[in-house]
């Protein structure tokens, strides 16, 4: 295994381990800086990388389908200036379903004809599944959050490690579910106060909490001032500030900073003045960046089916391996009865 991979799979492993510690401390805090000042620069230099590698989809014009949904999705999550704003939740959740699914097909099929008839015959389905809270919960709320930094995180780590055959990168996997596990697990530790301004400037994501907190079965808790209210923040505020941190840490893996001179300006000048607006105003660089961030995850969904494809492969290769061990350990034993 190379040296520098097995150096970028300790440092993930120092990476989780100083998160979880800022986030047990100052979870309100940490989530909304990270989310001011990394969040910017990951979606940018991310959208730049996944370019370059024509978003892993079997077609060159794919992605445009995912940047069209992007683009809808800002227009029914701020309809209500258009009238549009009680269809705001579920055409939102049925966009990212969309988005989601289309994905998926551009990763299975070549011909554009079999893309397009996949991904209608999933759009008959959504008005039997718009009428599920489940389906509204999950991809309006969970996929692009919580499902895109914890779960496609954990699942990236994973392929890598079984790729790679990496102990320390599988290790690294333990510690990042353990670290998740274990600050879900702080309500018995006790909260401290949360400024008034934090809580102003969070309000933007408290849906999340709720319905964490709801799918845990502790019903509805205070956010700011409950155990289980700072455990469910500790959780959040670890899983993006790790994901985020993951993100600037693989440069020297899958090189995503090998961009021109030219590209590097534009993205420099675009994060700084991002940050620049939400320490201006937090709420109006969470509405100017709102499609920006979603724009992100729609275009990683090709990668993530990728990835849950090649960890797959990696497992099937090694059960038939362990299969194949398994028949030739047993085959002088057999060859002894037989005499």
């Amino acid at each position: 295994m190379p040296n520098k991979t097995r150096f970028v799979d300790w440092l993930n492993i120092a990476l989780m381990l100083l998160s979880a510690g800022l986030a047990f401390y100052l979870p309100f805090e940490l989530f909304l800086l990270a989310y001011a000042v990394l969040g910017p620069l990951h979606y940018l230099t991310e959208i730049s990388w996944l370019h370059q590698r024509q978003f892993f989809t079997t077609g060159k014009h794919d992605y445009l389908w995912l940047i069209a949904v992007g683009a809808l999705l800002f227009l029914v999550s701020f309809g209500a200036s258009f009238g549009l704003g009680t269809y705001g939740p579920p055409w939102g959740a049925s966009l990212t379903y969309l988005a989601f699914i289309g994905a998926l097909a551009m990763v299975l099929f070549r011909q554009w004809t079999s893309k397009w008839m996949f991904i209608l015959g999933a759009a008959l389905l959504i008005a039997g599944l718009v009428r599920q809270s489940a389906y509204l919960i999950f991809f309006a709320i969970f996929l692009p959050t919580l499902v895109h930094v914890y779960v496609f995180t954990a699942a990236f780590i994973l392929y890598g490690a079984l790729k790679s055959r990496s102990t320390p990168g599988l290790l690294s996997f333990v510690v990042l579910l353990s670290c998740g596990t274990g600050l879900l697990l702080t309500t018995t530790l006790g909260y401290g106060a949360v400024d008034e301004d934090v809580r102003s400037k969070y309000a933007l994501f408290a849906l999340l909490n709720v319905a964490v907190s709801h799918l845990l079965g502790w019903g509805s808790v205070d956010v700011y001032a409950s155990p289980q209210g700072w455990a469910i923040m500790r959780f959040i505020a670890f899983a993006y500030t790790y994901h985020y941190l993951n993100w600037f840490s693989k440069t020297s893996v899958i090189h995503w900073h090998r961009v021109s001179l030219k590209r590097w300006a534009i993205i420099t000048a675009l994060w700084l003045g991002s940050v620049g607006l939400y320490f201006l105003n937090y709420e109006a660089g969470f509405i100017t960046l709102f499609t920006l961030s979603f724009l992100h995850v729609y275009l990683e969904f090709p990668l993530n089916h990728q990835c849950f494809i090649g960890i797959g492969r990696e497992l099937k290769q090694r059960w038939s391996a362990a299969a194949k061990a398994g028949v030739k350990s047993q085959q002088p034993a057999l060859e002894d009865r037989s005499r």
